[in-house]
């Protein structure tokens, strides 16, 4: 499966805090939908698929970012979308940066790796 996804927030800007809860911001929830969106009509893997995810990250801009940063978001945002049933399903992830595109995005392969 080969996604284009949208740039998704920082992880800061993601998730929020209060003195009793940790929970996912507006920005997050909208991210959420855009990867719902973005993810229609592709195929799902089952609960047993073991995965392997690759992901090439072009940033919006020249800004220095921690590449490693994008992952949880984005992860989550595929497991709420149903892509997978679990992000524990991935054995093998890689990340790497590619060159500045306005707006930014991901180009995301998910391939099953059960033999």
């Amino acid at each position: 499966m080969e996604l284009t996804l949208p740039w998704p927030p920082s992880v800061n800007n993601y998730w929020m805090h209060t003195r009793r809860n940790v929970y996912i911001s507006a920005r997050g929830k909208a991210y959420r939908g855009d990867i719902i969106e973005a993810t229609q009509g592709c195929g799902r893997f089952g609960a047993d698929a073991r995965l392997e995810v690759s992901i090439t990250a072009y940033p919006p801009d020249r800004r220095r970012r921690d590449i490693d940063n994008l992952l949880k978001c984005t992860l989550d945002s595929l497991e709420h979308a149903k892509v997978f049933q679990d992000d524990s399903q991935v054995d093998k992830l890689y990340i790497e940066r590619g060159q500045v595109l306005p707006g930014g995005q991901l180009e995301v392969r998910i391939e099953c790796t059960n033999r």
